[in-house]
């Protein structure tokens, strides 16, 4: 009886143990130099005899080796890794972004790690340097500064790197993100054309982010056209840490004006999601009293009710494009010093149930 459980301490101790190449050397009595180029696929210009490559393969996976692609990244220079880091993991924008990158990756042999700043730079700096210590070949961001010197950094040493959704306007480098300006300004005039002139604009925070100020400019441009005076109380920013919050205390203020708004124009998924639920715990219909139209489509408005009229990004592309792009970089890293490759994506405006047409605005 001790034995048998001896035995399996034992056999537990040595699943336990990480297998190195010098631990199938050993077993086989070669060199740790023929095993490495056995798994390295460096085999037939060192003459190694398919015999001698099989029991090397075979071996290998009877102790269940698992190669350690950071020290293999020391000695080939590349891991076939790349980093993504994206505001928030949990909206549905970026999360469908990482699958889809992390998908057409696979295809090419990459793994993807996958990191989320929440807004903060310094997190998002952070992260930068992990990723780097864990040896990644490039690195697929967007990031929330204004400023940036770590990014810099990145840029200088031709480290292969693609801005997506955001640009920073001080940074001279690769990105794929949308024509947030033309896109916002469309969505904005379909809530005119329903006769809304009384139009409340809910952004995210923080402000200085160029795909949310383009947004802004778009919302703006809209009514100048249209010759409707901007009125800053209809304007409110929510900060990203307390979106569901914030957003009931807009909608307050934004309904209890002496002119309350007919229509609010949510320039993301998350403040849109809470403008629903706001609402309803308000007993305010949507569209008969007021009209919703949201940045950024996801599944719950198309099958919500009513239906949300939404602008819809073109996720998969900037995925696919932005993974094109740092693969390129990766593996030509003789073009780097090229002009940076800048895509500029369009997106379409889904008119669904939310904006309604007003009849008469209220005096």
């Amino acid at each position: 009886m001790h034995t048998i459980w001896l035995n399996a301490l034992i056999f537990e101790q040595t699943m336990k143990k990480k297998i190195a190449l010098k631990d199938i050397a050993k077993a086989l009595n070669v060199s740790s130099t023929l095993v490495s180029m056995v798994l390295n696929g460096h085999s037939k210009q060192h003459g190694i005899s398919s015999i001698t490559q099989q029991k090397v393969l075979a071996k290998a996976k009877e102790l269940n080796y698992q190669p350690n692609s950071i020290a293999r990244g020391l000695r080939t220079g590349k891991t076939n890794t790349i980093g993504l880091i994206v505001p928030d993991i949990s909206n549905a924008f970026y999360a469908q972004i990482a699958k889809k990158i992390e998908s057409k990756a696979s295809e090419k042999g990459y793994h993807l790690i996958f990191c989320s700043s929440n807004e903060c730079l310094k997190k998002e700096e952070d992260l930068i340097q992990m990723l780097r210590g864990r040896q990644v070949d490039g690195l697929i961001l967007a990031s929330t500064a204004l400023h940036s010197l770590t990014i810099q950094n990145l840029i200088d040493e031709n480290f292969p790197l693609v801005l997506i959704d955001r640009k920073v306007d001080e940074l001279t480098t690769n990105h794929v993100v949308v024509d947030n300006y033309t896109s916002s300004f469309k969505a904005v005039e379909q809530l005119i054309a329903n006769n809304h002139q009384r139009i409340g604009l809910l952004s995210i925070g923080p402000s200085h982010l160029s795909s949310i100020k383009d947004r802004e400019r778009g919302y703006l441009a809209a009514l100048k056209k249209h010759h409707i005076a901007s009125n800053p109380s209809y304007i409110c920013t929510i900060p990203f840490q307390t979106v569901h919050k914030a957003v009931g205390k807009c909608l307050h203020t934004l309904i209890q004006n002496p002119k309350p708004v007919t229509a609010l124009y949510a320039t993301n998924n998350n403040i849109a999601k809470a403008c629903l639920y706001h609402l309803q715990k308000m007993k305010i219909k949507i569209p008969q009293q007021i009209a919703l139209l949201a940045y950024d489509d996801i599944d719950l408005f198309e099958f919500c009710y009513p239906s949300v009229t939404a602008v819809e990004q073109p996720i998969d592309k900037i995925g696919v494009e932005s993974l094109a792009i740092l693969l390129d970089l990766i593996q030509n890293p003789s073009g780097q010093g090229d002009k940076p490759k800048q895509i500029t994506l369009s997106a379409r405006l889904i008119i669904r149930n939310s904006c309604g047409t007003l009849i008469k605005q209220p005096s």
